[in-house]
C-alpha cells in the first residue's frame, strides 16, 4: 500500500484543490463555532492518518494499561497506606470513598500518549476527559474537505466518533445507579469558560437523542428536598466537566452539588472516585516495582511496556533529578492544561534545579521523558506551508474499552490546546486502498 501521508500530501499539490480544502475548513469552523476561545481549533489541513496496524497496537495499549489502573483503583480502596501515596486532601478522599452507585468510577477516560516506535502514556485524565465534541463536529468538517474526499477515493478507512459512546457510557451508569428512569442532564462547569461552545454542542448532541439537558455553572445548582435543581429544573445525571479541586476552592459556594452526591441523589458522571487516579501520582503507581504485586502478569508487561518510569519527588531523588535534566519532565501531582510541567531539556541547569526545589516541597512527580514524533502536516495560515510537528495519539476508553482518538499537533514539545499550543486534528484510521 502507498504511504497513505505521501499520497494526501501529493493531492495539496493542487493549487485549487488545496486552496479550496484551506477555505472549507476556515468556513466550516466558523460554521460550528469550533473555537478554543479566539483561536481556531484546527489549522492543519490534513487529519492524523493511522495504519490499520498501528490503530491495533493503540487499542490493545491503551486498554492494557487501563486493566491495570483498574487494579490500582481496587487496591487503593481497600488500603489507607497505598491511598495516602496519592496525597488526598480530606475532602477529596471523603468524596472518593463514597459509592457513587455505577461499577466505573469513570466511565470515560482519556490516556495521553506519544506514538513513535510504541506506545508510550504519559497522562491519564481519568476526572473529565474533554474534545469529544470538538472532534466529532471537526470530523464533520473534514469529511466535506475537497482534498479529503478525494484521498478517499484512493484509500478506505473510517474515523472514529466519541459522543455517542460517551452518551451510552453516561446512561449505562445511569442505569445502574438505579434511582429514576428518566434521565435529565446538566452538564456542570464554570461560566465563561472557552470550552464553552462544546458543552453547546454536548447539548445539542444529547437533546437529539431525546435527553433534556441543561449547562449550569456549578454555583447555581441547589440541593433541597432530595433533590438537586439547576435553574428551578430538577437534574438527575450530571456531566461533570468541573474539576474536584476547582470545585473545593470554591467552598460552601458549590456544596450543593457534593451534597447531592453524597446523599445519592444524583448520578455524577464521571464520579468523585475518579480523582484517585487522576492524581499524576497514579502513574508512579503503575510503575514503581515496589507495587507490581498489584497486578497480573500481563497487566505488568502492559506497564512496562508504555508507562515510562515516573516516581514522587523526594528530597532524596534531588541530586539524581538534577543530573538527568535532559531526559526527565516535573509535573504537578493535580494540575491540568499544561500548568506547572517542566520538561528539563527546555531550560538551563539553574531554571531546572530551582523548579526541583518547588517540586520537593510541593506534591510533584518526575517522568523520564519518551520520545515525541515529529511528523510534517499541512498548515493552512496565509497560504499553505508544510511544518514538521509534534504529534501525539491520545485513546478515549469507554468502561475499559477503547473507542475513538483526540490527537493534538504543535510547533511546541508541551501539546496542549488549553495552554494555547497547536490544534486538535481528526484521527482516520487507513484500512486500504479503496
Amino acid at each position: 500500500m502507498k504511504d497513505p501521508v505521501v499520497a494526501f500530501h501529493a493531492l495539496l499539490q493542487d493549487e485549487r484543490l488545496a486552496a479550496d480544502s484551506a477555505q472549507a475548513l476556515a468556513d466550516g469552523q466558523r460554521e460550528k463555532q469550533l473555537m478554543f476561545g479566539e483561536r481556531p481549533l484546527c489549522v492543519a489541513l490534513r487529519p492524523q492518518l493511522l495504519t490499520r496496524r498501528r490503530f491495533e497496537q493503540a487499542v490493545s495499549a491503551a486498554e492494557g494499561v487501563a486493566s491495570a489502573l483498574s487494579a490500582l483503583e481496587k487496591a487503593v480502596l481497600d488500603d489507607a497506606v497505598l491511598r495516602a501515596e496519592l496525597a488526598l486532601e480530606s475532602e477529596e478522599e471523603r468524596l472518593a470513598m463514597a459509592d457513587p452507585g455505577f461499577r466505573f468510577s469513570s466511565p470515560s477516560v482519556r490516556l495521553d500518549s506519544f506514538f513513535a516506535d510504541q506506545v508510550r502514556f504519559v497522562e491519564y485524565n481519568a476526572e473529565s476527559p474533554a474534545g469529544m465534541a470538538y472532534s466529532d463536529n471537526l470530523t464533520e468538517v473534514f469529511k466535506r474537505l475537497p482534498v479529503m474526499q478525494a484521498f478517499r477515493k484512493r484509500f478506505r478507512g473510517k474515523f472514529m466518533p466519541t459522543r455517542r459512546r460517551q452518551l451510552s457510557a453516561m446512561l449505562g451508569a445511569f442505569k445502574q445507579w438505579g434511582k429514576s428512569t428518566t434521565p435529565v442532564i446538566a452538564i456542570v462547569d464554570w461560566e465563561g469558560l472557552p470550552t464553552a461552545p462544546e458543552f453547546e454542542m454536548f447539548k445539542a448532541f444529547f437533546e437529539e437523542a431525546g435527553i433534556r439537558t441543561l449547562i449550569c455553572d456549578p454555583r447555581t445548582l441547589e440541593f433541597t428536598r432530595g433533590k438537586l435543581h439547576s435553574q428551578g429544573t430538577a437534574v438527575n445525571l450530571v456531566y461533570r466537566r468541573v474539576l474536584t479541586s476547582e470545585l473545593l476552592a470554591r467552598g460552601d459556594d458549590t456544596r450543593a452539588l457534593r451534597d447531592a452526591y453524597m446523599a445519592g441523589a444524583v448520578c455524577v458522571v464521571n464520579s468523585f472516585r475518579a480523582k484517585l487516579l487522576h492524581k499524576k501520582m497514579s502513574l508512579a503507581l503503575l510503575s514503581d516495582e515496589r507495587y507490581e504485586r498489584l497486578y497480573t502478569p500481563a497487566q505488568r508487561a502492559a506497564v512496562r511496556r508504555h508507562i515510562p518510569w515516573t516516581r514522587q519527588v523526594r528530597p532524596e531523588l534531588a541530586e539524581d533529578i538534577a543530573r538527568r535534566r535532559q531526559t526527565l519532565v516535573l509535573k504537578p501531582n493535580d494540575e491540568y492544561g499544561g500548568k506547572g510541567v517542566v520538561l528539563g531539556w527546555t531550560v538551563d541547569q539553574a531554571e531546572w534545579e530551582a523548579a526541583i526545589d518547588v517540586a520537593t516541597r510541593q506534591s510533584y512527580v518526575v517522568q523520564e521523558a519518551v520520545e515525541i514524533p515529529r511528523v510534517p502536516f499541512p498548515i493552512a495560515l496565509d497560504g499553505i506551508r508544510y511544518l514538521d510537528l509534534a504529534v501525539d495519539l491520545d485513546p478515549y476508553l469507554f468502561n475499559g474499552r477503547a473507542g475513538g482518538f483526540m490527537t493534538r499537533v504543535s510547533a511546541a514539545a508541551l501539546l496542549n490546546v488549553t495552554a494555547g499550543a497547536g490544534s486538535v486534528v481528526p484521527t482516520f484510521v487507513v484500512e486500504g486502498p479503496a
